[in-house]
């Protein structure tokens, strides 16, 4: 009886591993975290009492390399966060599918350094006035 409870232990125990390194590989630790904010919030002056500006919510963004190559997507979260792997390397992030019109959204370029995780804050116009 006992034999043949070894596969199934063998198997979880596989699986563990397999999860496990795959938890190691993608919290390297390399990569790019921070916030993106958008303002004017509203056309006209901006009261003393309101903020200037507020996190760009559930919004997507393509992280692109120097040749313009789509590496990777991010959607930043209610406050405007996100975290995204990446190798060291030299990218381009803009807001997906935003091809002109009113606005900024990027592009916003940045490095990506060995065993380091780059900090940014980047904010994002509107284009109400």
């Amino acid at each position: 009886m006992a034999i043949g409870k070894f596969p199934i232990i063998l198997v979880f125990l596989v699986m563990a591993a397999c999860f496990s390194s795959g938890q190691i590989q993608s919290g390297s630790g390399t990569g790019i975290e921070g916030v993106i904010t958008f303002s004017p919030t509203q056309p006209g002056p901006i009261r003393a009492d309101a903020p200037s500006s507020k996190p760009l919510a559930n919004t997507t963004f393509v992280v692109e390399d120097e040749k313009g190559t789509e590496v990777t997507s991010f959607t930043t979260n209610e406050q405007g966060q996100f975290r995204v792997p990446l190798p060291p390397g030299h990218y381009i992030v803009s807001k997906k599918g935003r091809k002109g019109g009113i606005g900024h959204y990027g592009p916003f370029d940045f490095d990506v350094l060995a065993d380091k995780m780059t900090r940014v804050t980047w904010e994002c116009d509107t284009g109400i006035r």
